[in-house]
């Protein structure tokens, strides 16, 4: 009874979740493809849909490893510890002590009094303290700590899903440069069976040794080519080692074999659902509560605050009697102190708390805008990059069969090295074009996987990812 009369005496709103502009559909996912089967949903491991066990050890180790999350966690336990020390306020404070004090009186005191004697009191107190919450002040602080936690947890997950993504996109950006050196590679063995035919051609008097020229100068530049990604592979390496958590040094990953990895399908979901699935919305949201609760701590010192205090004990002047039943002492009182006049002080403060409430308010809508914003953009990415590899993939075929058949007319004579030069760089451009798609689609899909939450959700994670490729 008494709990439901203070609860109906706490002062400041109610909180209620702000309204944000949330679209009925996005715009960007008209005709998406939704991942089937749905038993093959993945939940919080999401990057497990690229098929790559060194880069799911990798993210593990990040978990673990990562500084920027240490740091995270560690704000998170503090905000934890002030949430209950906020709590903590709402209860009586008990505590015992023990004293024992020597002095003596001046001899030169004033007139009618003993002076210069020598007394001892010891003392063993046990006092109590205990605000009475009227008004709901130290609720609203502590509804604030919780708020602030729960924020303090938001962020973590923002900083895990923020590092996860990082580094599988850097792992990804490696696999594609892994694919364009493998690519590199075998258009070098092309280029030197080539330049090696020119010289033959040459030494039978049939080709010129400009032809020669052209031919090394071809195959020298590829060569060069082929070089210049080392300088990409080593800071796309040293920087999944520093997310990983280690020295640069001691992570050596080596050169991957075989395609890359199809791109995922991912199902967007209901835009709704983006204010539980994202880290970063829930964390604005929690502090928007935190600074609601704190317009009820402000408002609060409008109005008089209840004490009770209340000490027992023992104390005496020798240490014979000291524990004993003429020694006992003891006070019991409530005070009651309202503050009449403070220059406008209260006013300012219940002022400021307000805008900073209206301050977390606009910045909960524009989280939540930027949510939508990134998802639009990863989807319109995610589509128009699809159309854009099946145009170049008939592009490359286009290209290999025009290769195919200048370089029998250059054997058959009937065409100058010249134009091999041109078709072989034509057909080097439109493999390596397509292999850049497939890196950005890839990026794409990341990026829509970080924009959705990753396998984060309030209450209860569930991403819905399938590996499967929508091309």
């Amino acid at each position: 009874m008494l709990a439901t009369g203070l609860a109906a005496c706490t002062v400041g709103p109610d909180y209620a979740r702000p309204a944000a502009p949330v679209p009925g559909e996005y715009r960007e996912a008209d005709g998406w493809q939704r991942a089937q089967p749905a038993d093959a949903r993945l939940r919080g491991d999401w990057w497990t849909i690229y098929g790559d066990p060194q880069l799911d050890a990798l993210v593990r180790e990040a978990e673990v490893s990562n500084q920027n999350l240490a740091l995270a966690e560690a704000s998170l336990r503090q905000a934890r510890a002030l949430a209950r020390e906020a709590g903590a306020a709402l209860y009586p404070v008990a505590g015992v002590g023990a004293g024992v004090t020597r002095a003596r009186s001046s001899a030169a005191g004033a007139t009618g009094t003993v002076g210069g004697r020598t007394t001892s009191q010891y003392s063993l107190p046990l006092e109590l303290s205990w605000e009475i919450d009227l008004w709901g002040r130290l609720r609203r602080g502590a509804e604030a700590g919780q708020a602030t936690a729960e924020a303090s947890a938001a962020d973590l997950e923002a900083a895990r899903l923020s590092v996860r993504a990082e580094l599988v996109t850097n792992w990804l950006a490696l696999r594609t440069l892994d694919a364009r050196r493998r690519l590199l590679a075998d258009t070098v063995e092309a280029y030197a069976r080539a330049l090696a035919m020119t010289r033959n051609r040459h030494a039978a008097g049939v080709a010129s040794g400009a032809e020669v020229a052209q031919a090394e100068t071809q195959l020298e530049s590829t060569r060069a080519q082929a070089l210049d990604l080392d300088a990409s592979r080593a800071t796309l390496e040293h920087a999944i080692a520093v997310l990983a958590g280690r020295p640069p040094a001691t992570l050596r990953i080596a050169v991957r074999e075989g395609p890359l990895p199809p791109v995922p399908a991912l199902p967007a979901g209901l835009p709704s659902t983006l204010l539980e699935r994202r880290p970063d919305i829930a964390a604005a949201e929690r502090r928007v509560a935190a600074a609601n609760a704190g317009i009820g701590v402000a408002e609060a010192a409008y109005y008089p605050s209840l004490n009770f205090s209340a000490s027992a004990g023992f104390e005496a002047a020798s240490l014979a009697k000291w524990i004993s039943a003429p020694a006992r002492v003891w006070a019991l009182g409530p005070q009651l102190a309202l503050t009449l006049f403070d220059g406008g002080a209260r006013a300012a403060q219940v002022e400021a708390a307000g805008a900073s409430w209206q301050g977390t308010v606009a910045s909960y809508r524009q989280t939540v805008l930027t949510g939508f914003q990134e998802v639009e953009d990863a989807l319109a990415t995610l589509r128009i990059l699809a159309a854009e590899a099946a145009v170049q993939d008939r592009a490359v075929t286009a290209a290999r069969r025009s290769l195919e058949l200048t370089m029998n007319q250059y054997r058959a004579g009937i065409l100058a090295y010249l134009g091999v030069v041109v078709v072989q760089a034509q057909a080097l451009a439109a493999e390596s074009s397509a292999i850049d798609l497939q890196g950005r689609r890839l990026a794409a899909s990341v990026a829509l996987i970080r924009a959705l939450g990753g396998g984060w959700q309030a209450g209860d994670p569930s991403p819905a990812l399938t590996r499967a490729d929508t091309r």
